[in-house]
């Protein structure tokens, strides 16, 4: 059984940083891609980042281009989502999601519909 378990989330000044660790199970990191989606209450869930286990391919949105940096640890089955420089705009509650599904353009092209696996979500809250 595939399972996603996100941790890290927290309330934090603006300014400050997190580190959101998103660990799998019940499957390799050999081929996938790995997202990270966000949900601000009253907004629709939007793709942050996304990373091609294979490759290392990465993608981030441009709200958080410069700011947020997504890797793969292959070897413990994890994707950490580091966030620096936090505003207020960033607070959510962030999902970690994963596909085998055309990887190479899930994480290059990402979008809800192609991840099938998603983890249960960590808050995040920054503060003024």
């Amino acid at each position: 059984e595939v399972q996603l378990v996100e941790s890290g989330g927290g309330l934090v000044q603006a300014g400050g940083s997190l580190r959101l660790s998103c660990a799998a199970s019940g499957f390799t990191f050999d081929d996938y891609a790995i997202g990270w989606f966000r949900q601000a209450p009253g907004k629709e869930r939007e793709v942050v980042s996304c990373i091609g286990t294979k490759d290392g391919g990465t993608y981030y949105s441009e709200s958080v281009k410069g700011r947020f940096t997504i890797s793969s640890d292959n070897a413990k089955n994890t994707v950490y989502l580091q966030m620096n420089s936090l505003k207020p705009e960033d607070t959510a509650v962030y999902y970690c999601a994963a596909t085998n599904r055309f990887p190479a353009v899930a994480w290059r092209f990402p979008s809800k519909g192609a991840f099938d696996s998603w983890g249960q979500g960590t808050q995040v809250t920054v503060s003024s």
